[in-house]
């Protein structure tokens, strides 16, 4: 339902009993003054429910006293409280027969939460049948359970420090200036325009900085419910109720039976402990956008609980961007305050500390964070699920979501690994079987031509026989297959989650939240704010970016691209003509082990001094990268969330990517054949393949880089915010001594979040992804590795921002973002260059041409190992070494499909390499459309939204809208009541 849209028009109710659902939460008092309204057959369970909810309400509400102490200006919202119910007599306990049952028979109308059952469409005019309502009863509502656990949180939060001096205001937000700071006046109109719009605010000076002033920030019920109303917050109004369809009432027996046996199963020790865990019951409720005059329609038990931090924090942080310090339509928000220098962090604070001096099992946790930490940033819990509710009521559904992506990327990896793993251990196995290797590893007598002009000699082909091997550890029977099996993996892996998102989308209740409830970036509003045009969504007059001013900056911004596009490409060019001129000195170095094994030292040098490179061009992408998104001025925050990962993902693409790109397609590609070499500038000859192929080179190149990124990474994640806190704890026990700090200054002296957000966190897992699917043919342990690296990952993360962040603005996300659409690119991506790679790359398509055309079982149609015999020497063509001018006589073997020198046609390309090409282009053709079509028919089969949930999601839809219009109903029929005007007892 849209935000704006009325509930209730009192002249236009034409509604039928059939099509409402009876129900409101109000107070004992208000239900017994009025006849009820007759309801329909089909609302009957949820009326049961709200009404064994009203009469609890009344009990449990007064429990809780309202911690505001300031006074606050009279509102049309009457609270819910038994202080004010009247005394309930016989007289009036029997107008509330109309149930027609008793409250305790009602009750058994009380269904399950569970998420996995279905609901019953019956007709109108059909009896229930008790036996089809699911026997889970939904928990009651316990108040003095509620009440003692309402009191010791306000107790411990009191203990923290996380109220304000009064010890009863709540603190939602800390700013923190320097009083050294010459820029007050622009804090003071800030603070006071802060103050006009509702919050309240408290200073207090830091305990172990003299130089350090902290804002306390509070906002209190009447603003929260006003930005909430125009925030179109979502808030829970209804218990859900659930019905079975009659299969379930069919399985019934069978499911009991299998619950049964499973109890004697062991428990799976990677599920949590669900007992240890808070009953979080936002996602068993009906919700609808907040609105001050509908407040009647919402679950209210405390209103210092209603709202939840993560909320309060969002609410705070709109209000702390779209405030002005200072005259002038630009002049406006915090991120501008703290970039001048007015201010130097503002964030929420965390709920305490960590840890505590008591264990969790027998003291509970002290606080979410307590609970977080213990359950899921510790490294013992690396093979436990993550608590992602929890997650999501601390961090916010955007980080949330950014874990269970993670999570669920890390379990698809696990069958990746695994195939991946057989793979290798199959060319283990069978290595010393390969003819290819056997025959390399005999040829004593075999001379290969010299890879270098001044000062390499010849080498005999049997010293290449360990290169040999570990090249047939990647380049095997199993590579086609697993390179079939990871295209189709990726596209899994995508789809299914797909569902899993649309089923924590409907748990986190962000179905209804879309684009168009963001808020305009503060920055967009002051550059556009003379041009307006009325959004179609809301009718309303907004800041508008003409056409032609949007496409000259997205021109520029691309025309920036390309640049830094183009500078990679100079660093990758720079490194092959490193690689050129040390493989001389290489080939003549004094240490015996470095001249013998040259063309390895070359590459492992190469590797790691681009390893240097991109580190170093990493950080001048990311001031341009956000210099040109900013150049852009996009509208939301999203969309320069989206803008930017695009840059920085293609930015560092290529590159990662391009010195592999460079080894995989054109290393030995082009070098033509010994006396007549083609030179770079003339000058250096190009680099040549190892004798037994260039997929070694490739396969150090990827390991080498993934492992050292990965090293690097995860220290400045963790290692260097490590280093900062420890650094800051020192110097605040060095200057003050046995002092008690409070919680905001203990979150001041933590790391902030990285700038960007989330935007590192995705991008490396992003690249990683890339590195796991796109030359995967080429080296099959990458998804071992990642899988690997990403155990870590999760609890490193965990660890990262319970214990060593500042606590993140709580955001709220429907989706990864752009990230998915990056993810399917890179999966496309990785069909094309994994065919490539094992047509070009690879000698398969050479051994598959020569084993069927000109092997010995070509004629005999006999196929085995032993068709292979002959190969290496076929791969090989042969050079008169009188013609390199070396005083030498004989031939030299170099690896082409080239006439021999005393053909007719010396050192031209015989039909074999035509063959070959031919067959590799034929391979690429069939393997693309092969695995293409794989892909779309898997992504046919699977829905992106799950059929049960698909139609529950309508259900809800359909009931949340009866129910509201009924409550505004009954609502008005009581206010007329009051009013003295006449009631009409039937339906309108």
């Amino acid at each position: 339902m849209a935000a704006g849209d009325s509930f209730l028009e009192p002249r236009t109710l034409k509604w039928s009993p059939q099509d409402l659902c009876m129900g409101m939460n109000v107070s004992k008092s208000e239900i017994t003054k009025e006849t009820s309204l007759k309801p329909s057959r089909r609302s009957l369970p949820c009326l049961a429910q709200s009404y064994a909810y009203s009469k609890s309400l009344s009990q449990s509400t007064s429990l809780f006293q309202s911690t505001e102490s300031e006074s606050q200006a009279p509102t049309s919202v009457t609270l819910l409280s038994a202080g004010k119910a009247e005394p309930v007599n016989a007289e009036e306990d029997k107008k509330d027969s109309v149930l027609k049952c008793s409250f305790a028979d009602l009750s058994d109308f009380c269904l399950a939460l569970g998420k996995d059952k279905d609901y019953m469409d019956e007709s109108e005019h059909a009896n229930y049948d008790r036996s089809r309502l699911i026997r889970d009863s939904v928990p009651r509502d316990n108040s003095e359970s509620k009440a003692k656990l309402s009191k010791n949180d306000m107790n411990y939060i009191a203990s923290s420090g996380l109220l304000f001096k009064d010890g009863k205001k709540r603190i939602d937000y800390i700013l923190v200036y320097r009083k050294s700071n010459i820029q007050y006046d622009k804090r003071n109109t800030f603070e006071k325009n802060l103050r006009a719009e509702g919050l309240m605010l408290e200073k207090e000076p830091a305990v172990a900085n003299s130089d350090i002033m902290f804002i306390k920030i509070h906002i209190p019920w009447d603003t929260l419910c006003k930005y909430a109303e125009r925030l179109n917050i979502r808030m829970p109004f209804r218990k859900k109720c659930y019905y079975t369809d009659r299969r379930s009432k069919s399985m019934g027996s069978v499911q009991n039976y299998f619950r049964r046996i499973k109890k004697w199963m062991a428990q799976n020790p990677m599920v949590l402990d669900k007992s240890a865990f808070p009953n979080l019951q936002e996602s068993d409720c009906y919700t609808g956008p907040f609105s001050r005059a509908r407040i009647h329609h919402f679950i209210i038990n405390n209103k210092d609980t209603f709202f939840s931090n993560a909320t309060r924090s969002r609410i705070v942080y709109h209000m702390l961007q779209h405030t002005k310090y200072e005259n002038g339509i630009s002049k406006v928000g915090i991120c501008k305050l703290i970039n001048n220098g007015s201010y130097i962090a503002a964030f929420p604070p965390h709920e305490g500390a960590y840890k505590s001096s008591q264990p969790i099992k027998t003291h509970g946790p002290q606080n979410n964070r307590h609970l977080l930490y213990e359950r899921w940033a510790r490294w013992g819990m690396w093979y436990k699920h993550q608590p992602l509710d929890l997650i999501r009521l601390y961090f916010g559904e955007k980080i949330g979501l950014y874990f269970a992506w993670l999570g669920w990327y890390t379990g698809m990896l696990i069958p990746a690994a695994l195939v991946g793993l057989c793979v290798f251990f199959y060319g283990i196995f069978t290595m010393n079987g390969s003819q290819v290797s056997q025959e390399i590893c005999k040829a004593t007598e075999v001379f290969m031509c010299p890879l270098c002009d001044k000062n390499c000699s010849l080498q005999r082909l049997n010293e290449s026989c360990i290169y040999a091997k570990v090249t047939y550890l990647f380049d095997n029977g199993g590579t086609v297959f697993f390179a079939i099996f990871m295209a189709i993996w990726a596209t899994v892996f995508l789809e299914f989650w797909k569902r899993r998102r649309s089923t924590l989308t409907y748990t986190w209740d962000l179905i209804e939240w879309e684009e168009e409830e963001e808020t305009l970036r503060p920055q967009f509003e002051a550059k556009y704010y003379k041009m307006e045009r009325v959004n179609p969504i809301s009718g309303k007059p907004e800041p508008h970016q003409p056409s032609s001013d949007k496409i000259t900056r997205l021109l520029v911004s691309i025309s920036g691209i390309f640049f830094m596009i183009s500078l990679v490409i100079t660093a990758v060019f720079a490194v092959v003509v490193y690689r050129l001129v040390v493989m001389e000195q290489f080939a003549s170095f004094k240490w015996n082990f470095i001249k013998q094994h040259w063309q390895f030292a070359t590459s492992a040098a190469a590797v790691c001094i681009n390893f240097v490179i991109i580190m170093a061009l990493n950080l001048a992408y990311e001031k341009i990268a956000y210099l040109l998104t900013n150049l852009e001025y996009p509208r939301t925050e999203s969309e320069w969330e989206n803008s930017f990962a695009l840059k920085m993902f293609l930015f560092q693409f290529v590159n990662l990517n391009s010195s592999i790109f460079y080894i995989a397609f054109f290393l030995g590609r082009f070098v033509g054949h010994p006396g007549n070499y083609n030179k770079l500038f003339n000058r250096w000859r190009l680099e040549e393949c190892h004798p037994s192929g260039c997929l070694i080179d490739l396969c150090l190149q990827m390991g080498v880089i993934m492992f050292l990124k990965q090293i690097w990474n995860n220290f400045m994640e963790l290692g260097y915010p490590l280093i900062q806190n420890w650094w800051s704890r020192h110097k605040i026990k060095r200057g003050i001594q046995d002092a008690s700090i409070p919680q905001w200054e203990n979150d001041w002296n933590l790391q902030p979040m990285n700038i960007h957000g989330l935007m590192d966190e995705y991008l490396e897992m992003v690249l990683q992804f890339g590195f796991t699917t796109i030359f995967v043919a080429a080296f099959p342990l990458a998804p071992l590795l990642a899988l690997l690296n990403n155990i870590i990952e999760i609890r490193l993360d965990a660890y990262k921002f319970v214990t060593q962040w500042r606590r993140p603005l709580p955001a709220r996300a429907t989706d990864i973002g752009i990230w998915y659409g990056i993810l399917e690119g890179i999966g496309i991506l990785a069909v094309i260059t994994n065919a490539f790679v094992i047509a070009i790359t690879s000698d398969y398509i050479p051994r598959f041409v020569y084993e069927y055309k000109y092997g010995p079982c070509a004629s005999r149609f006999e196929y085995g190992e032993n068709c292979l015999k002959g190969y290496v020497n076929n791969s090989l063509s042969f050079f008169d070494l009188s013609e390199l001018g070396m005083g030498k006589s004989g031939y030299c073997r170099y690896r082409d499909y080239r006439g021999p020198p005393w053909s007719s046609k010396p050192y031209e390309f015989t039909l074999q390499y035509w063959h070959i090409l031919a067959a590799r282009l034929a391979f690429i053709i069939v393997f693309e459309h092969l695995v293409f079509g794989i892909k779309s028919f898997i992504a046919y089969l699977i829905p992106d939204v799950p059929k049960n949930l698909y139609d529950r999601i309508r259900r809800e839809k359909y009931l949340v809208q009866e129910m509201m219009y009924e409550a505004e109903l009954e609502h008005l029929q009581q206010q007329r009541r009051k009013s003295g005007h006449p009631v009409h007892h039937e339906w309108p």
